[in-house]
């Protein structure tokens, strides 16, 4: 097939990992008889620097002309101002609304060859499986905001509004419930229900969209705070977690210290239509950049997913996600995952040693 692919490498670690994933893309490309067409596009920080925007309209066009977007990360220190007017973080908040990105999928497993890196006793994490889906263009990070006058006089207060419709919360828990229909059936739904008024409107969506939809996957709900105790104590109980915005940021994060490190773990941003946006779930990591000692295997993982959600080639991904494990399995670890005093590889012979599994 004929696919154009957009990279967008950002800042920090971005551009040496999306090089690996671009590398993994070609490859598979002559593996398999396809014609990807890649362009580079800026994005965050050093859109900031070159245009006084961290979304250009260029970018936004080429990435709406695409069939799908692979992403680094954005942010760093530079650009580390609360007080600025134009933040790296807005490029990626914006590109997700713009392309109508409503659908975050975080898988978060921990394979056997990995189990010793987890903080985690074998006992607790061997075998998780999780497949998240967080809900990405509503709630807390796009409601109305601002800072007035305080009400007792004392200076300053300011308000961030949480709002979620029906629809919003429909359309995320279907996605949800025809990926458990795939996996062991089951979706656990997070929420604050017993405080939030939000939420509650969250859990009769949801409770009404698997009953009357899904008759035939399990479903329950636990509250945020039960659902961050439990991914640490019992993280097999679950196998998709559907979550709004702000409690999926952060349950995920979590989450991806089970394997041990945010370099193996991919994520991506799907809509109804048009191109998906994919990305590793680590930031930009500014005190390793430029060093060459990034995991670049979280970023070949995101190409993986693309390739199965956007261009729909499953068979290219499972290559790409059996060339991971194949590495992995023959003791190839980067610096974040392995031993003490143990030798590991820099970012672009990780790389290589896929490419040649592959």
């Amino acid at each position: 097939m004929d696919a154009k692919i957009v990279l967008l490498p950002g800042d920090g670690i971005g551009p040496e990992v999306v090089a690996e994933g671009q590398k993994v893309l070609n490859a598979v490309a002559a593996k398999f008889g396809h014609r990807f067409t890649m362009s580079s596009h800026p994005i965050g920080g050093i859109a900031i620097d070159e245009f006084g925007t961290a979304l250009p309209d260029a970018t936004l066009t080429a990435a709406r002309d695409s069939h799908a977007i692979l992403l680094g990360a954005v942010g760093g220190p530079k650009w580390d101002n609360p007080t600025a007017k134009v933040r790296p973080e807005q490029g990626l908040l914006k590109i997700r609304k713009e392309l109508g990105l409503f659908a975050n999928l975080r898988p978060i497993s921990v394979l056997p060859e990995l189990v010793a890196a987890s903080p985690l006793k074998p006992e607790i994490v061997s075998g998780v499986d999780i497949l998240f889906f967080r809900e990405l263009t509503g709630g807390l990070y796009f409601g109305e905001s601002g800072t007035r006058p305080a009400k007792d006089g004392s200076g300053e207060e300011s308000f961030s509004t949480m709002i979620y419709s029906t629809g919003e919360v429909e359309r995320i828990v279907r996605l949800a419930a025809q990926a458990a229909r795939g996996r062991k059936k089951k979706v656990t739904s997070v929420d604050k229900a017993n405080v939030l008024e939000v939420s509650r409107l969250w859990r009769r969506t949801f409770e009404r969209v698997m009953q009357t939809e899904f008759p035939d996957v399990q479903y329950e709900n636990i509250l945020v705070d039960a659902a961050a105790m439990y991914l640490i104590s019992k993280p097999r109980s679950f196998d998709v977690v559907v979550t709004e915005n702000m409690f999926g940021d952060i349950l995920t994060d979590e989450g991806s210290m089970l394997p041990g490190s945010m370099g193996m773990l991919p994520s991506a941003s799907i809509g109804s239509s048009g191109p998906g946006l994919y990305e590793p779930i680590h930031g930009s990591a500014p005190d390793i950049a430029g060093q060459g000692i990034a995991n670049p295997l979280a970023t070949i993982l995101a190409s993986a997913m693309l390739l199965r959600h956007s261009l729909k080639l499953e068979a290219e991904a499972v290559a790409v996600e059996q060339a991971v494990h194949k590495v992995l399995q023959e003791g190839y670890r980067t610096k974040d995952l392995a031993a003490k005093d143990a030798p590991w590889l820099k970012t672009a012979a990780m790389g290589e040693a896929v490419l040649k599994v592959l």
